[in-house]
């Protein structure tokens, strides 16, 4: 049976990180088409500019952020390696104990568990660890797709905001168009996000509407 364009898409970049990469195009769009708002009075309205102006800091961002997914990938996997080779040269199992107990904290998770558990836990984690040799892992093709992936989604994210400037002849009244739309898709995202990870989705859909804006409100007021 084949799998659903969303199962790809699963198998290429976790889902909370593409909402994420999503979001974070949504509000660098709505900064840069809420921002030319306030000097339109003074300068006009220029459409081909601000559609030339938006997909290209999309673009920029995009690639951006794909190259900071590289490093961090690359610095993830390195710390854990790092770990990985403290542990085995731990000089006893409390020292090796005490390192997993500090990397993976199990007050941190999402349920409870008693001292015995988690004793019971590090030391399994321990015996896999004596268990194997430390492998370098370099960045596999997946990395790569992975980060093709947040560079399309952040991109992405700016054809929504031009759509309104191609199809309606008044700029003005393209650019509420896009503001709106883009407020409505700060709402899908949340709505999206809480479906994901089990939350509630209208009220994350407003809330996530409500920071994007405050997000927005706060680069454009900073001059970003």
């Amino acid at each position: 049976m084949s799998s659903s364009p969303i199962d790809r898409i699963r198998d290429i970049i976790n889902p909370g990180d593409a909402l994420g990469e999503v979001l974070f195009g949504l509000i660098m769009a709505l900064t840069l088409t809420v921002g030319s708002r306030l000097v339109v009075k003074e300068e006009g309205l220029d459409a081909q500019e601000l559609i030339a102006a938006t997909i290209g800091c999309n673009v920029a961002w995009g690639i951006i952020d794909a190259v900071l997914f590289i490093l961090g990938t690359t610095f993830y996997r390195s710390r854990r390696l790092r770990l990985f080779r403290q542990i085995k040269a731990a000089g006893s199992e409390t020292a090796a104990l005490k390192m997993l107990a500090k990397e993976f904290p199990i007050e941190e998770a999402p349920f409870s568990a008693k001292a015995a558990d988690a004793d019971a836990l590090y030391r399994s984690l321990l015996t896999l660890a004596c268990r194997a040799d430390p492998v370098k892992t370099s960045l596999a093709k997946s990395d790569l797709f992975a980060a093709l992936a947040v560079f399309a989604l952040v991109s992405a994210t700016a054809i929504p905001a031009v759509i309104p400037f191609l199809l309606i002849d008044s700029a003005h009244l393209a650019l509420r168009t896009s503001n709106l739309f883009l407020i409505m898709l700060l709402f899908v995202t949340g709505y999206a996000w809480a479906k994901f990870s089990g939350g509630r989705p209208f009220y994350a859909g407003m809330t996530m509407t409500g920071l994007g804006l405050l997000l927005v409100a706060i680069a454009i007021a900073l001059g970003g």
